[in-house]
């Protein structure tokens, strides 16, 4: 089973790190990706730019398309890794390896079904 791990956060405090506060929070990421990578089980992560340039199309039709992604929640998704494991217990514990090291972030977890597949991970069944 494909499991999205989603990492969000409080925008302004991300916002509000140095340069080089940012990259050392990045570094200990990949470091704590690598193990979930060498094994096998780590697919794509991406870090999504700023909520400010999201947008968001709803509404009948071809829709509308607004600014902004309008959570109204504390915290915002900032990014996401997707890993492969055969248990929600095991997507757990790599989403509690990952906050290690970003210990103020907020981690979803949730399985995923894939429309269309890419290189590296199969259809998921179901």
């Amino acid at each position: 089973m494909l499991y999205a791990i989603l990492a969000y956060h409080v925008e302004d405090e991300i916002l509000s790190w140095t340069p080089e506060e940012d990259a050392a929070v990045v570094a200990k990421v990949i470091e704590a990706q690598a193990p979930l990578r060498a094994s096998g089980h780590f697919g794509p992560a991406a870090r999504l730019d700023e909520t400010r340039k999201a947008r968001t199309l709803r509404g009948p039709g071809a829709g509308v398309v607004l600014d902004g992604p309008f959570a109204e929640t504390k915290e915002q998704l900032l990014g996401f890794h997707l890993v492969e494991y055969d248990t929600d217990d095991e997507a757990i514990a790599a989403a509690r390896r990952l906050r290690q090291v970003n210990p103020t972030a907020v981690y979803e977890i949730r399985p995923v079904k894939l429309y269309v597949p890419s290189d590296g991970f199969g259809a998921t069944p179901g």
